[in-house]
């Protein structure tokens, strides 16, 4: 690894949609992959290792919010440096030289594999079979060279395990983002964030169990012109409802921002930050590699 080079831990292996939104948030650097089955283990390996950051996925527009993403950055502690939103396509793949009348056998993420059913409807004679991972799926097609097989996953993967693409955004929805997390300790956040950029924030707060509490964070905000982005209720253990509200906020004055903050403050049972960063343009794979727009 060279000086440049950083590590960061994702649910999945290289080829996954994680890999193309680290790619894309860590630009021009070097990464070595934390490959995790699941994001508990994304937590695990950088509580672990203090050099490891994190990329996690933590909304989609097809299935909300991940709701226990959202607990784990809260109980781990660690901070979001940045954020990426990426057009999700999938990509029918297999060995190359088959064609999809050869294929008996698709194997992808169960989510994944959701996302495609309506393709498959014109092909009765393919089985559809759920896997851990869409990357993984490709690469055990290529190590156990499997005829008959194809896999759903990502351009990059196709590229990477030296398959052929046989099914072109085969996905139902063409409306399908995710937004991931870079997330890491304070000393990541003051190597990565830049502070003349930052003009989100996300914030995990809990409010007195009366009414209107709510609303007036919210009318406070609106006030010092702060533009409520997201708002995710979770309900709190052990104190039957009363809830947390995890919130994400825009603006374009950082001061004003944190003068709204000391406004509410008084109003929270508690108020944690979670990060300061640079809201993301959605994040799209093109032939030539990544693209960008605002939605």
């Amino acid at each position: 690894m060279s000086n440049n080079s950083i590590k960061v831990a994702i649910q999945g292996i290289p080829g996954s949609n994680h890999d193309i939104a680290v790619r894309a948030f860590f630009k021009n650097q070097e990464v070595e992959y934390i490959s995790c089955m699941n994001f508990q283990e994304v937590f695990q390996a950088m509580k672990a290792a203090p050099d490891v950051m994190g990329m996690i996925a933590i909304e989609n527009t097809l299935v909300g919010g991940l709701l226990g993403n959202y607990t784990l950055l809260k109980d781990y502690g660690f901070k979001i440096m940045g954020e990426h939103k990426l057009r999700i396509k999938h990509q029918l793949m297999a060995l190359p030289g088959q064609r999809i009348e050869d294929i008996t056998e698709v194997h992808s993420h169960p989510m994944a594999l959701a996302q495609c059913e309506a393709y498959f409807h014109a092909y009765p004679h393919i089985r559809l079979v759920e896997s851990e991972d869409t990357a993984f799926s490709a690469k055990k097609i290529k190590e156990k060279n499997k005829v008959g097989v194809a896999a759903i996953a990502s351009t990059l993967a196709s590229k990477l395990y030296d398959l052929e693409i046989i099914g072109k955004d085969i996905e139902t929805n063409k409306h399908n983002y995710t937004r991931f997390l870079a997330i890491g300790r304070d000393e990541h956040v003051a190597n990565v964030v830049d502070s003349s950029q930052i003009d989100k924030s996300s914030l995990v707060l809990s409010l007195p169990h009366e009414e209107g509490s709510l609303s007036k964070i919210l009318t406070i905000l609106a006030f010092y012109k702060i533009n409520l982005t997201k708002i995710q209720s979770l309900p709190i253990v052990g104190r039957e409802w009363e809830y947390l509200f995890y919130i994400d906020v825009m603006f374009d004055d950082l001061t004003r921002y944190k003068q709204s903050l000391d406004a509410i403050l008084p109003l929270c049972r508690s108020l944690t930050g979670m990060g300061e960063y640079k809201g993301a343009d959605v994040l799209y794979e093109t032939n030539g590699g990544m693209g960008s727009k605002k939605i």
